[in-house]
């Protein structure tokens, strides 16, 4: 999960919203990228899940499950929103979760 939220957020460092529409490559990254935060998302036990309730694990899944059914109708809006402003939290607190694991 961290490592492909980290790659995405990177990917869009310096991008644009209006690039998703111009730059086919750096659009069909993000979605694949984000599909695998949420498959990663779903391959997390139930206990761990619960432990660490500040991550939003159903939305996460949900957002995987929607990409891969829903590939044609894909809003970048909400694409770009995700990418911009929700991983760099779940980064931070997946990373705080990783350096405090032994």
């Amino acid at each position: 999960m961290l490592d492909a939220a980290r790659e995405a957020a990177q990917m869009a460092q310096g991008k644009t919203r209006a690039d998703l529409d111009t730059d086919r490559p750096l659009n069909l990254s993000l979605v694949r990228l984000l599909e695998i935060v949420g498959e990663a998302a779903s391959r997390v036990p139930v206990g761990e899940r619960a432990r660490y309730s500040g991550i939003p694990w159903v939305e996460i899944v949900g957002l995987r499950n929607r990409l891969i059914h829903g590939y044609d109708n894909v809003d970048f809006d909400i694409l770009w929103e995700i990418v911009t402003q929700d991983l760099p939290p779940l980064i931070a607190e997946l990373e705080k979760i990783f350096s405090s694991t032994p």
